[in-house]
């Protein structure tokens, strides 16, 4: 009785996150993947997870996953090529241009797409020891991939190709005299980013020269990326812990947590630490 009372407290909650983020986040692939394993946990035995947790917990995943999409394509054109974050062979130019952004860009695109697949695959496991059903998106990548030299020719469930990047967050993060949360607007640091549809890896070999063009494709890489990292490590963490009832739950969400950065005089970006 005292659990159930419990996840009655917690059902509003949870139904006012779950359908803020599948709109924010992962749309109708979200809206089906809830669907999904909400139906599958009501019929699994001997879960120790209420059926909102998991459901959280499969939200995470979903997101962490799409996340990893797209550093992945990122890490295959211009990051480090190891046996760490296996995929591509790498695109020497699209690698120079990334790097005239930040001396250590490779390094810092495939930490981030090693942490996104570890965040995933740990609550993937996490969820399949508790009983409940894992997320896979496979079904979901149907986007094509960069024709690039060095980009794997596999189905995607991002696009990097056509985006449309609002640049506002920049200058709020940058601005010293107005404050958001004072109603202050802020203009967008590159103005013609947000009307059209660019790409921000190389579509095609064909993308690569002249130098001012594949440039301009690395920066709006900068711009995309680091405004993805921002809204992940601010708004995902702020509800997951609070939003689960279970403890081992909530250890398991706040355990997906962002690398600590410690910012560099003249950085663009925090500078990450290779583990």
């Amino acid at each position: 009785m005292e659990n159930n009372a419990r996840q009655t407290m917690g059902s509003a909650s949870r139904r006012t996150v779950l359908r803020a983020g599948a709109a924010v986040g992962a749309g109708a692939i979200g809206a089906g993947l809830l669907g999904q394993g909400l139906a599958l946990a009501e019929g699994t035995s001997g879960a120790s997870l209420t059926i909102g947790d998991i459901a959280i917990l499969r939200f995470l995943s979903a997101a962490e996953i799409l996340e990893s999409d797209l550093w992945q394509q990122y890490n295959e054109l211009g990051g480090i090529q190891d046996s760490e974050v296996p995929g591509g062979s790498g695109n020497p130019v699209y690698t120079a241009a990334i790097k005239q952004l930040d001396g250590d860009m490779d390094q810092y695109i495939h930490d981030n797409t090693e942490d996104e697949i570890s965040h995933f695959t740990f609550i993937n496991a996490y969820l399949a020891s508790k009983g409940a059903p894992p997320v896979n998106l496979n079904r979901y990548r149907t986007l094509p991939s960069s024709r690039a030299t060095g980009a794997q020719q596999i189905g995607r469930l991002t696009n990097l190709m056509q985006l449309t990047v609002d640049t506002s967050w920049w200058t709020r993060y940058r601005s010293r005299a107005k404050n958001p949360d004072f109603g202050d607007t802020f203009p967008p640091a590159v103005p013609g980013l947000s009307a059209g549809q660019f790409p921000a890896i190389p579509r095609n070999d064909g993308d690569l020269a002249p130098k001012n063009h594949i440039q301009a494709i690395a920066n709006t890489a900068g711009f995309t990326s680091g405004r993805s990292s921002r809204v992940e490590r601010v708004s995902i963490p702020r509800w997951r812990s609070a939003s689960v009832t279970w403890r081992h739950c909530v250890s398991c969400s706040v355990s997906v947590r962002p690398r600590r950065c410690t910012s560099r005089p003249g950085a663009t970006r925090p500078a990450t630490r290779r583990r």
